[in-house]
This record gives C-alpha cells, sequence and structure tokens, in this order.
C-alpha cells in the first residue's frame, strides 16, 4: 500500500494565495499594460501637437499667394527626449502641394473634419506616431489651407510604458510577497491551538481516556468533541473488554479445575462406574463453563450495546413474544417440577428489540425456575397500565427479603443461595437489558406476601 505523504496546511493556503495571486496579478498586468500605452500615448500625442501647432505658426502667405514657413527650432526642441527619438516634420499646402520637410512622410490623408489627427506609422522602417493639424493662412482676400505633419519614434514611448508596467509589477510582487508572509504567520498562529491539543494529547497517560478539555476554535470544537465521543466509546468498550476478562478468568477456574479433577479421577479410576461417575461429573463442569461464557458473553453484548451509539428500537408486541417464549421454556420447566404459565390478554407494546427482549424474559424464567423450588408456581404476564407496559415474572417459592433484593441486583451475588445453579448474573442481566430501553426492574413479593415478583416496566410503545 503506497501512502501519500502528509500535506502541509499552510503550505496548502500559501499555494493558493500565490495561484490566485499571480492569475489576478497577470490579469492587472494586462490591464496595466493597456493604460501604460494609452498614458504614453496621451502624454507624447500632446506634445506632438504642441510641436505642429508651433510649426503651423510660423506659416505665412508671400506676395505671391505662395505658401511659406519659417521652421522654429523650439518647435522640434520640444520633442526631444532622453531616448533619442529620431524627429519628422513635413508641410503640405493645397490641395496637397508638398511644401517643406520629409515628402516621403506618412500623412493621415482623410482627417474626417478633425483639426488635429493621430495615428501611427512607419517610415524608413522604424514605427512612428504621427500628429497632424490643419490650419489656415489668411491672405487678407481669402484663407490658403495647409496641414502640418509631426512624427517621432516610438523609443521614449516604449520605455515610459515598460516603466509603468516594471513599476507596476515591483508593487504586485512585494504585495503578494506581504501576503504570503501574512497568511504564514496568521496560519502559524491560528494553527497553536491545535499544537496545544495535540501536546495535550500527547502528555496524555495511554490509559487516560477522559474528554479533552482543551479551548479550540469554533472550526475545530467538531474534531474535539467527534474524538470526545469516541474515547467515551473507546473507554466504555476497554471496561467490558477488563470486565469479560476478569469474570472470565474467576469464573471460569473453578469449572475448568473440576474438568481437570475429574479427568485424573476418570485416568485412575479403578472401575468402569468409577470412570464413568467421574465423567459425568466432568461433563456437568463442562456445561457448567458453557453457561458461564453464553452470561458472559452476553453480558460483553449488553456493554457493547450500551456504549455504542444510542439507537431508538422499534414497537413490538411484547405480549406476543412473551407468551410464545414462556410456551418454549414450559418442558424444561416441567421437568424441574415447576408449573409455568402465562397470563394476559391482548397485545401490549413497547419499544425493544427482540432478540435482547427474549435473553431478559429467558433469564427472568430460568431465574424463578432455579430458585423457586420444586412443586412451585411461575406465571409470566404482560399488561398496560398508566401510560407503561409491564412484564412480570411472579413465583410463589421462598422469595428474597427486602434487605437483600439489592444486593442480588449486583453481578455475581447470589444472595443466600449459594448451592443454587448459576452464577449471580440473571437479575444484573435484565436490569442492564431493561436499561437499554429505558425501562426499569422493580423486585417485591408475591401474591398473598409469598414468593418473589420482578416486574419490567416499559414505555409504553
Amino acid at each position: 500500500m503506497t501512502f501519500l505523504p502528509a500535506s502541509s496546511l499552510r503550505r496548502r493556503l500559501l499555494l493558493w494565495l500565490l495561484v490566485s495571486t499571480a492569475v489576478i496579478g497577470v490579469i492587472a498586468l494586462a490591464d496595466t499594460y493597456r493604460e501604460a500605452v494609452k498614458t504614453a500615448n496621451a502624454v507624447s500625442d500632446r506634445v506632438l501637437a504642441g510641436s505642429a501647432l508651433a510649426i503651423a505658426e510660423r506659416v505665412v502667405v508671400t506676395e505671391n499667394g505662395v505658401l511659406e514657413v519659417d521652421i522654429p527650432y523650439v518647435a522640434l526642441e520640444m520633442l526631444t527626449s532622453a531616448a533619442q527619438d529620431r524627429v519628422f516634420y513635413r508641410v503640405d499646402g493645397p490641395p496637397g502641394r508638398f511644401i517643406t520637410g520629409y515628402q516621403t512622410l506618412p500623412t493621415i490623408a482623410d482627417m474626417g473634419g478633425r483639426a488635429v489627427g493621430f495615428a501611427d506609422a512607419n517610415f524608413r522602417g522604424e514605427p512612428i506616431r504621427i500628429a497632424v493639424l490643419q490650419r489656415s493662412a489668411s491672405t487678407g482676400i481669402n484663407s490658403v489651407p495647409f496641414a502640418v505633419t509631426v512624427a517621432e519614434t516610438t523609443i521614449a514611448r516604449r520605455q515610459l510604458t515598460e516603466t509603468i508596467l516594471l513599476h507596476s509589477a515591483l508593487r504586485l510582487a512585494m504585495m503578494i510577497a506581504g501576503a504570503a508572509a501574512i497568511v504564514w504567520i496568521a496560519v502559524t498562529v491560528s494553527l497553536r491551538p491545535l499544537y496545544r491539543l495535540g501536546d495535550a494529547i500527547a502528555e496524555r497517560n495511554p490509559d487516560d481516556l477522559h474528554p479533552i478539555d482543551q479551548h479550540a476554535p469554533s472550526e475545530v470544537q467538531g474534531l474535539v468533541d467527534t474524538v470526545n465521543s469516541f474515547m467515551v466509546r473507546l473507554q466504555s468498550a476497554l471496561d467490558a473488554l477488563r470486565h469479560f476478562s476478569g469474570n472470565a478468568s474467576h469464573q471460569l477456574r473453578t469449572p475448568l479445575a473440576i474438568i481437570r479433577t475429574q479427568l485424573a479421577l476418570a485416568s485412575r479410576a479403578g472401575t468402569l462406574e468409577e470412570a464413568q461417575e467421574a465423567a459425568r461429573k466432568g461433563d456437568a463442569a463442562v456445561a457448567h463453563a458453557e453457561r458461564i461464557l453464553a452470561q458472559l458473553l452476553l453480558m460483553a453484548k449488553i456493554d457493547a450495546a450500551g456504549s455504542s451509539e444510542p439507537q431508538k428500537p422499534a414497537s413490538i408486541d411484547i405480549a406476543a413474544l412473551a407468551q410464545q417464549l414462556t410456551a418454549d421454556r414450559v418442558p424444561a420447566a416441567a421437568e424441574a417440577g415447576i408449573d409455568l404459565g402465562y397470563a394476559g390478554d391482548g397485545p401490549a407494546f413497547a419499544r425493544a428489540e427482540p432478540l435482547l427482549f427474549g435473553e431478559l424474559l429467558r433469564n427472568l424464567v430460568e431465574n424463578a425456575i432455579a430458585y423457586a423450588g420444586r412443586g412451585a408456581e411461575v406465571t409470566v404476564s404482560v399488561r398496560e397500565a398508566a401510560g407503561a407496559t409491564l412484564l412480570t415474572v411472579e413465583d410463589n417459592g421462598p422469595g428474597i427479603p427486602p434487605e437483600r433484593r439489592n444486593l442480588v441486583r449486583q453481578r455475581f451475588s447470589r444472595g443466600e443461595h449459594r448451592n443454587a445453579p448459576g452464577m449471580g448474573l440473571g437479575l444484573p442481566i435484565v436490569e442492564e437489558i431493561a436499561a437499554l430501553f429505558d425501562a426499569t426492574m422493580t423486585l417485591a413479593d408475591g401474591a398473598n406476601g409469598r414468593g418473589l415478583a420482578v416486574t419490567i416496566r416499559f414505555p409504553a410503545g
């Protein structure tokens, strides 16, 4: 199995920040480039227009009606730059008659009624920016139109655009670096509760499964609650395992010792009858150990059910189920000399799990058969009363004195019946199963003050 390396939350957030900021930065730089070109053109166009206007102011009409121009030095000087751009000009009279300047310099043929126009072109293999100004010179009688074209190479414009773009890129890079540093610090500070939580868990003793009492942000509190819930369930499972292991080792020690003893007696038996008697006692010890294991496994199942997430059982007719289960136990009761019967009429519903309810009733019946004595009567009844469903197993045997009834609720306690079969888990199992169904168990005297009546009160289903 291949395991991927654990990813760092800090690096993941930083990567998301850098990628998203880089994408936004590229879009911003593209927009900045367009704005830089527009700004550089606006600045340069204003200077070109000023130069063309300075030249146009020096155009005059001679006495012969011919246009003449005296190119002022200042008109071209204002176009000089540190980028060493080259400057070109031409002056044209009507109708498109060349007057002076660079005759092959491109111009704008159709101004569309505008007095000043701008355009990009190429001249002598270099990109240039053109400004064309249309004016008229007055002769006193009429006016003569002319056009002044001024152009310069675009080195300075490109450098201005690149400077603006570079400065924007540097500012953006500084912003990304600052944001990355802020995110790194913010994530480090924000993760401190998690580090403290990890330290609190790491410093714990392996046997300490108490809930974590550590302040955590709301985003992490759900994880803490989940871990606490898991630790509670794990503690319950470990307790159940310890109980099962301890109980099994304690309760099985005697049957196993009896089995070994009977096997040793059988191996040394002088007659067949002695060997058979030892085998019979060994078989009885095995059966007793089997009952112990069954009871212990049932207790473990109940403990596991109690430690898991509670699930509300469905409503079932416990009257019909109790009647059927009682009928199944009649032969065993008759063999023990017990008159077992069922009393009740009609259905009675309660929320319970059928298998566990069967274990509950079986333990009650077997407990009554074991302790009531031969010739006793045991009656199972189900009825509804006062918003509850009552299951009662009553016998007319010797019963349990009131002062001993709390004792028999404890595991492995058999009260005064030390020699009776069983291991003292019947009533504790019943009470714990009842608790799973929100039911309660009460112990009282039987009819006429004789025997014992065990009543399980279920909330009505």
